[in-house]
């Protein structure tokens, strides 16, 4: 690089004959040229100092690796994890500088890859048909606190009631190194061949409420029959004798179960069944809402109404009132699931409630007896319900 102070610029260039760059510096009255070598240099040097300030920002912005800290040492992967780990075998001094360095690059060791190496990813797939109703929230609530015991976590996958997507989040958490799955089914899935694999390859895998039909698998669920024949007397003794249940799909094992309590109820109160106050909706309000219809529009009204679940049982609500019908005077009304809005109704709902939390324990404890010592494990839990009674099903004398 050569400076030319003052006058004579033309002159200079005419002398450099390899002059590639040259620029005027005002503050100094002076004239810098390069030459093509020299330029290069220049060049090389910030392009080498822009590499640096990006890989610093990369680094700002993603995970820090031990190759990453091992390169800016210079040292060996296997040294930097050493000494992370204290070691005798490398010195107090260099242990020292790795320290110093992942504290300050804010390193802290990637847990799955940990797990990868050990064959143990302390992670459980969950799969609900929504994460929205208070009802799977609280049961997720449940298999957390157990899972957090055994110091594992859960990743939440919610099938939105599809199949399809049922089927797609048992592929992408099985892809994302979960050690098993707590599964709720959704309510269009018929078949079970998404988790046969599973099952051949002695994944833990446990069901819950909704539970598949034919496998040999853990199951917690709550005594519908029971609950349902409950809902039946306590209309009966409220003077009820035309009594309407809207159910689900057919397939679903809740709503199975809670047939059969409907008529085992009916049975026992001495009542006969009469098909057409059992109505089946596919779960949606607008379906729920359909059902309903179809009920209030028999020429006989029925004088009691219970749902499959308290969305069922909100939609009857609504469209009672609509009817201009009065809850319970006309009809009695009881959900079931016993959901927060239960009580903020007007009347307020009987609903059933479930021990949500309790639920997904049991569904978590079972996991973990299949994971570190039952392999085979296939036990039904069955908890109990409680039918909590308010203004809706009460019929004044």
């Amino acid at each position: 690089m050569t400076e030319f102070c003052g006058l004579g610029f033309r002159k200079a260039l005419r002398l450099q004959k390899r002059v590639v760059k040259h620029f005027f510096d005002s503050d100094c009255n002076r004239i810098v040229i390069f030459t093509k070598w020299e330029f290069a240099d220049l060049i090389f040097n910030k392009v080498n100092h822009y590499i640096c300030i990006y890989k610093n920002i990369r680094m700002s912005k993603r995970h820090i690796s031990l190759k990453d800290l091992a390169e800016e040492l210079g040292v060996s992967i296997s040294t930097v994890s050493r000494a992370l780990k204290n070691h005798p075998d490398i010195s107090a001094e260099l242990t020292r500088k790795i320290q110093e360095l992942a504290q300050n690059r804010n390193y802290f060791p990637n847990p799955l890859a940990m797990g990868l190496l050990r064959q143990q990813t302390k992670m459980i797939g969950v799969i609900v048909p929504d994460i929205v109703t208070h009802f799977y929230a609280s049961i997720i609530s449940g298999i957390e606190e157990v899972a957090s015991q055994h110091g594992y976590f859960c990743i939440i996958s919610s099938s939105g009631e599809s199949m399809q997507k049922e089927v797609e989040s048992v592929s992408n958490l099985l892809k994302a190194r979960v050690e098993g799955l707590i599964v709720c089914l959704s309510q269009e899935t018929k078949e079970f061949s998404h988790f046969d694999r599973l099952i051949g390859n002695e994944v833990p895998l446990v069901f819950f409420d909704r539970v598949p039909s034919g496998l040999n698998v853990p199951t917690v669920t709550v005594d519908g029959v029971s609950a349902v024949k409950n809902i039946v007397h306590h209309f009966y003794e409220n003077g009820c004798r035309r009594i309407a249940f809207i159910s689900g799909p057919e397939h679903l094992s809740i709503t199975q179960n809670r047939n059969r309590g409907f008529s085992e109820g009916l049975e026992e109160c001495g009542l006969s069944f009469k098909e057409e106050l059992l109505v089946s909706c596919n779960l949606s309000p607008a379906d729920a809402t359909a059902a309903a219809k179809k009920l209030l529009a028999l020429p006989s009204l029925p004088d009691a109404i219970f749902g499959i679940n308290d969305t069922i049982a909100f939609a009857a609500m609504k469209e009672i009132k609509r009817q201009g019908l009065k809850i319970p005077e006309d009809i009695a009304l009881v959900g079931f699931t016993d959901e927060f809005h239960s009580t903020v109704v007007d009347p307020p709902l009987t609903s059933v409630t479930h021990p949500t939390f309790e639920i997904g324990k049991a569904a978590a404890e079972l996991f973990f007896k299949k994971l570190f010592a039952e392999k085979r494990l296939n036990r039904q839990v069955i908890l109990s319900t409680q039918l909590v009674v308010r203004e809706s099903s009460i019929q004044k004398t």
